[in-house]
């Protein structure tokens, strides 16, 4: 079953834990917190309304810096374990694990220090807290977070800035819904005009979560009393008031010790003609134990939804790890294999596009299915077998002695004249397949998650695929060439002998029966001829594909990374740690990611530890 000191020590250890591992909370993280989840008491109170005093008083020693203007320049998260009677008192900072202070005038001393770290000499204001365990028999188990008290100008050396800066910081503290607010306000001063009542009224006007602690009633004008506050006339709280007497300055000056301000304080109340009757529920002591119970009560009935949230974050941050990567090892070895881990895989989702597993490949068959044939289609063949031509082409071929029976040489010029337009299509199909091959590199290599941690692999590896691929390009262009040239080389004999003859009338013999110089001889020249050209069509059609798919795409699925390999594997290993040069922003996010997700499995591992009382 689970104690107050048990569920009070829990969120304790998961706030150091945050302290140590960076998170302090507010809304300017890209990080989720767990912090803002945490219930606990936040101390808030004007300059000089007693704020320091309460705090000492509740803990029953001289600790916090003193002095003019704002002393408190950090959060100061106090974390109080009670130990048994008879054990020694001592503090310990989170940010100095292995020292321990039993002069607590050196505690006073290393807050004023490590604000002044921090922040400098120049009274500026940091957002990032001081963590102070103190171990005491006299204190109860509380957490309290101590902030700059709320002021209206700001002193001098400090910018004007520095009044709205607190008053956010204070504000981003006190307005999350776990969060108990302590709002200090002294009895001498109209309560209306408190810095902590109006905060706590604009972030918590139910007074659901506020506790209200009046301070310096033994300051107050004589025949005066604020009775009507502290029995919640003047400024009702669902929490009653709480009235502090703390140590005058002159008790402070002569040093009187904090127990003896304890009892003259309860003697105080019980004398008093005023306050005798509420004297129970008044003084330091009754507001340490009514906060320690109150916290370990909400404690309680935040922790299944404090669970949910670490369950769920951890999922989300494990997701993002296993987005951002893993870290890069520092040795050539470990370089190098993640460089042909992260080759093979942009290979395998290459190989998925140009098969059809991802869109893309089909854009190849495109090219051979439509844009091929279409180009075959437009050669100006009509142009080229014109009755005009066909006549100029034969009478040159002819030359000084006519064509006895059928112009051969006439024939071979006009049909390699023709095969002449078929290298404009065969190379255009080797190009429009380069350039979806281009693009389905381009695409892979962004489909490739993990690559995108390093632009400079990135650049390397395409810039090789682009060289392999002009490669295959030339390839394919070499054999898609030769395949026209080989169709002009040699020309297929038994077409023409198969093509239909004239046959004179009256007659069995087989014979040119018409003049060779008539316009009807030319046109069955160039109806030969396109006949021809034809059929060569058709077999381009079919073969230029293969060339393509030959020398691109098989080359491109089997060698694509066959340079780059080469290339890496010269390098040494300071070329192969430039390569790896991950985006900084990524590298900071996965450092911070992984900070996030060990804070989230702590706190996971601290809650499991404990038996919940339901």
């Amino acid at each position: 079953m689970a104690t107050m000191e048990s569920l009070i020590s829990l969120v304790n250890r998961i706030q150091r834990a945050c302290t140590v591992l960076g998170d302090h909370g507010g809304a300017d993280t890209a990080l989720p917190t767990l912090w803002e989840a945490l219930p606990s008491v936040a101390v808030v109170g004007g300059q000089s309304s007693g704020k320091s005093s309460v705090l000492e008083s509740i803990v029953g020693r001289d600790f916090l810096p003193r002095g003019s203007g704002i002393v408190t320049r950090r959060p100061l998260v106090l974390q109080l374990h009670k130990t048994e009677d008879g054990q020694p008192e001592y503090a310990e900072f989170l940010h100095l694990p292995k020292k321990i202070f039993t002069d607590f005038s050196l505690v006073r001393k290393e807050i004023a220090d490590e604000t002044d770290r921090l922040t400098g000499r120049t009274k500026q204001i940091s957002p990032i807290p001081i963590q102070l365990s103190i171990y005491s028999p006299k204190v109860v188990n509380l957490t309290l977070i101590d902030l700059p008290g709320l002021t209206k100008i700001a002193v001098e050396g400090q910018p004007d800035s520095i009044v709205q800066e607190i008053e956010s910081m204070v504000r981003s503290y006190v307005e999350k819904p776990n969060s108990i607010i302590l709002a200090i306000s002294p009895a001498n001063q109209d309560i209306a005009t408190s810095d902590a009542i109006k905060l706590a009224r604009e972030v918590d006007p139910s007074g659901e979560r506020t506790f209200g602690v009046l301070t310096k009633l033994d300051l107050m004008d004589k025949g005066t009393d604020a009775l009507d506050v502290l029995e919640g006339r003047s400024y009702k709280l669902q929490h009653p008031w709480v009235g502090i007497v703390n140590r005058s300055q002159a008790d402070i000056n002569k040093n009187v010790d904090m127990i003896a301000a304890r009892h003259k304080e309860r003697e105080y109340f019980a004398t008093s003609p005023e306050y005798s009757h509420l004297s129970s529920t008044m003084g330091s002591e009754y507001l340490a134990k009514l906060l320690s119970k109150h916290l370990e009560s909400v404690i309680r009935v935040k922790i299944p939804s404090i669970t949910s949230l670490i369950n769920k974050t951890i999922e989300e941050l494990e997701s993002e790890m296993d987005h951002l990567g893993r870290p890069i090892g520092v040795d050539a070895g470990a370089q190098l294999y993640t460089i042909l881990e992260l080759c093979r895989a942009f290979e395998k989702i290459f190989k998925e596009h140009l098969d059809g597993g991802r869109p893309g490949g089909d854009r190849i068959y495109g090219v051979f299915d439509n844009q091929l044939p279409t180009a075959l289609k437009k050669l100006p063949f009509d142009r080229h077998l014109s009755l005009q031509n066909v006549r100029k082409v034969v009478s040159e071929a002819d030359g000084y002695q006519p064509h006895l029976i059928a112009p051969e040489q006439g024939y071979r010029r006009l049909i390699e004249g023709a095969l002449n337009y078929f290298r404009g299509p065969a190379e255009a199909s080797v190009d429009a397949v380069h350039l979806v091959l281009k693009e389905l590199v381009r695409k892979s290599i962004g489909e490739t998650q993990e690559l995108n941690r390093f632009p400079t692999l990135q650049s390397e590896l395409a810039a090789s695929c682009h060289q392999s691929l002009e490669r295959f390009r030339e390839d394919g262009k070499k054999t898609a060439i030769r395949l026209v040239d080989m169709e002009a080389s040699y020309l297929t004999v038994e077409f023409f002998r198969n093509l239909p003859q004239e046959v004179e009338k009256g007659s069995n013999t087989v014979a040119p029966t018409v003049d060779r110089y008539t316009e009807g001889h030319f046109r069955r020249i160039a109806s030969n001829v396109s006949s021809y050209i034809g059929m060569v069509s058709e077999t381009l059609r079919l073969s230029v594909p293969k060339a393509a798919v030959h020398c691109q795409v098989r080359e491109a699925k089997r060698s694509l990374l066959s340079l780059f390999y080469a290339q890496v594997g010269r390098k040494e290993a300071k070329q192969l740690g430039l390569l790896l040069d991950e985006d900084p922003a990524l590298m900071e996010r996965r450092v911070q990611c992984a900070k996030r997700l060990e804070l989230y499995k702590s706190a996971r591992d601290e809650i499991d530890a404990v038996s919940w009382a339901r």
